[in-house]
Parts: C-alpha cells; sequence; structure tokens
C-alpha cells in the first residue's frame, strides 16, 4: 500500500532533534511504497536548509533520486483539483503543499499520509474516501 510524504514528515527524518524523528524512523521503516510529491520539494529545500542544514538536504536529494522514496509529480487535471481546495478551505489558510498532496492522493487513490501535520490533513475531506489515515 502506498503512502504519499508531507514535508514535516520528512523534516522530522531528517532532524534527529526533532521531537517526532524516532516515531517517523519506524513508520518509514514499515513503509512499503513511500512516495514523495514533488510539490513537497521546494517547500523542504526552504525548511531544510534553514534547520538541519545545506548538507543533510544534499543528502536527501541524492537519496531520493535513487528511487526510494519516489518521486511523484502532479498532472494538469490535479491543478484544477489543487485550486478547488485551497479555494474551499481559504479560510483554514490551507497551503498549496498539503492541497496538492490532497489532489494526488485522490488521483491514485491512496489513502494514507506520512505527516507530522494532523491539523490539517484532519480536516481535509477527500473524494475518494471519508477521511486520510494518517501516521504517525
Amino acid at each position: 500500500m502506498s503512502a504519499l510524504l508531507d514535508t514535516g514528515f520528512i523534516l522530522a527524518l531528517l532532524s534527529t532533534n526533532e521531537v517526532a524523528h524516532k516515531r517517523c524512523l519506524q513508520v518509514m521503516e514499515n513503509e512499503q511504497e513511500p512516495l514523495i510529491p514533488t510539490p513537497v520539494l521546494p517547500e523542504l529545500a526552504y525548511m531544510a536548509i534553514r534547520n538541519v542544514g545545506y548538507e543533510k538536504f544534499i543528502t536527501f536529494v541524492r537519496f531520493a533520486l535513487l528511487g526510494r522514496p519516489k518521486l511523484i509529480y502532479p498532472v494538469e487535471a490535479d491543478f484544477s483539483r489543487i485550486a478547488d481546495l485551497m479555494e474551499k478551505y481559504a479560510d483554514s489558510r490551507l497551503d498549496f503543499v498539503d492541497c496538492a498532496i490532497t489532489a494526488m492522493a485522490e488521483r491514485l487513490n491512496i489513502s494514507r499520509i506520512l505527516t507530522v501535520d494532523q491539523r490539517d490533513f484532519r480536516m481535509i475531506r477527500p473524494s475518494h474516501i471519508p477521511a486520510f489515515e494518517i501516521l504517525p
């Protein structure tokens, strides 16, 4: 079963000082098919370079290029859904990346999100399932 990785989850993996680091490592060790939506990468680059350093982020990029976790790309139709979600959740200020993850999860029929962002992903009501399964 596939799972999409959110920015905060990956950042927790990279940062040994992060409170959720060990929990995220345990989840990742048991994950069969982790997928990184590419819209996560710019946000991750900014946060990782600022919080854990340039070198750790470069190491992550080289690791991601090996294919585990696999990078996945949005398609044109995802952007329409992203806009719809941003409009629907405008009062909550749901960000572009969370909406992109949601749109891609819907298209790929994925129900599992690996994130430390419980608030946003519990609030979202995806079109293909009643609610996301959120780990850790």
